[in-house]
């Protein structure tokens, strides 16, 4: 197992259990304690985890950002029915942007079973995703590949998505707040995005209910250029009300309706 593959599965098992222990971890992996230690330093550095004696607890700051292959294995059941209710709103033989988020992956999944659809994507796992569908039009935008995220960003990616105008751009947000609007934690990440914003007929935010009254480092556009909310639980009356004021659809799973 390479040393990366290793720490992420770390970095799951703190996730998931907020603490781990160098004994147990070094018999699990079967790797030297010293081995461990490395990993966790490494995390440590990375603003992932804080050592303790013996092992190390999760950061909980909300700000920092997991590694692509830890967030993606997330709120999987929450991603899997916003991503139906997303694939609901596609029509056959449209033209869809969808970003480099984890979010985007679940839904490019949900897709699979339409026909003559075009993709654009900056996301390198979109691709990989969607290599043994037949009867599409998949575009990659090319780009910089940003480390850890698989994602293509820069000015080449932002190029290459002006050049395009699609039916429906599906995104996701890193936080969403009532007064900054969307949220990332990269300016590239944001730059990217109002860039798919500026270059679609519909614009449909999928972001899970963990991401609502937070905030992080760059503004990546206002919530009053999207047209759908897409969310994995009925958000309170303060943003169903926020949406309503801005004219947004917010949709939801249907047994979150009561």
């Amino acid at each position: 197992m390479l040393a990366l593959e290793r720490r992420n599965q770390i970095l799951e098992k703190l996730q998931k259990e907020k603490r781990v222990v160098v004994s147990e971890l070094s018999q699990l992996y079967d790797v030297s304690e010293e081995t461990i230690r490395r990993d966790l330093d490494k995390l440590e550095k990375e603003g992932l985890a804080t050592k303790s004696y013996g092992g190390a607890v999760i950061n909980e700051d909300v700000s920092i950002e997991l590694p692509f292959n830890v967030r993606k294995n997330q709120n999987v059941t929450g991603k899997q029915k916003m991503a139906e209710i997303a694939a609901s709103m596609v029509q056959e033989g449209e033209h869809i942007f969808l970003d480099a988020s984890t979010t985007a992956v679940f839904v490019a999944r949900a897709l699979k079973d339409k026909k003559s659809l075009t993709v654009i994507t900056n996301s390198m796992e979109i691709l990989l995703e969607l290599s043994d569908v037949s009867g599409w039009n998949i575009i990659s935008t090319g780009g910089v590949m940003k480390e850890g995220y698989l994602a293509f960003l820069g000015s080449r990616t932002e190029e290459a998505i002006r050049s395009y105008y699609v039916d429906k751009v599906f995104f996701s947000c890193k936080a969403l707040d009532h007064r900054w609007g969307l949220m990332e934690s990269h300016e590239m990440f944001a730059s990217t995005k109002r860039t798919m914003m500026e270059s679609g007929k519909k614009n449909i935010l999928v972001v899970d209910s963990t991401k609502f009254d937070q905030t992080a480092f760059s503004v990546a556009g206002n919530l009053r250029n999207v047209d759908v909310v897409i969310t994995d639980k009925k958000p309170d009356v303060t943003w169903q009300q926020h949406f309503m004021e801005l004219g947004i659809l917010c949709r939801y799973p249907e047994e979150e309706c009561g």
